[in-house]
């Protein structure tokens, strides 16, 4: 790999030897600098030793599992929550839902393509670059979207949001009244084509309205059109 190319760095948690590997070799293939921990406690001397730019994290882990992992990754001093993708065996819905809800950026389901996973890496990277330093502020009302800054501010409280969260807001605040399919929104957030199931824009969105709206059960901005999908009022 070029260290002249290098397009970021990232931290593989794995307990099987053989798929850190693999992950590894495809992600350098794709110009990334990796890294791998073999359990939860190395991972976390990892990222306090030097932050990746994301993390690749197996939920079944002995010892510390991935949910804690996140936990403590999640409860750290950082400036910005730092990215992290789930790998999750087909019968860990629970423990999906619960990494999401967490935080996670994405995940993944075993067995998987890892092309597929280097696919992922790229869009959870692309969404958190800066945004263009003239991209103007939007505002309704009390609330106000800044893209530069990637924050929200609702009065003169700065709302806690994840970078997924932060996305999926600007993407329907550019949009206002305009309703979009989960499908649609997988597509132009998440930016992919593998996911299957849309039941994670449900949850982020379940998420987002407990830190934007001041009455979830009946949102203000992040509307349901039922049968459809969502959209934003101004």
């Amino acid at each position: 790999m070029d260290e002249g190319h290098v397009r970021g760095s990232v931290l593989v948690v794995d307990d099987e030897p053989t798929i850190a590997e693999i992950v590894s070799a495809y992600l350098q293939s794709a110009g990334y600098e990796t890294r791998t921990a073999p359990d939860g406690a190395s991972a976390l001397r990892a990222v306090a030793d030097r932050a990746p730019d994301l993390v690749v994290l197996d939920l079944m882990m002995p010892g510390i599992d991935g949910l804690e992992v996140m936990r403590r990754l999640r409860a750290g001093d950082r400036a910005a929550p730092l990215p992290i993708i789930l790998l999750t065996a087909r019968g860990e819905e629970s423990d999906r839902v619960v990494g999401l809800r967490l935080g996670a950026d994405d995940y993944v389901v075993k067995p998987f393509s890892p092309a597929e996973l280097v696919a992922r890496v790229d869009a959870v990277l692309r969404r958190i670059e800066p945004a263009p330093a003239e991209a103007p502020p939007l505002e309704f009302g009390d609330l106000r979207i800044e893209p530069a800054a990637r924050r929200v501010v609702r009065g003169d409280e700065e709302l806690p949001l994840t970078q997924r969260e932060f996305e999926l807001l600007l993407f329907l605040a550019r949009h206002p009244g305009q309703v979009f399919t989960r499908s649609q929104l997988m597509d132009h957030v998440w930016r992919s084509s593998f996911h299957t199931d849309t039941s994670t824009v449900t949850v982020h969105v379940r998420r987002l309205r407990a830190k934007l709206e001041p009455d979830p059960a009946r949102p203000r901005h992040v509307e349901t059109v039922w049968g459809v999908g969502y959209r934003f009022a101004p």
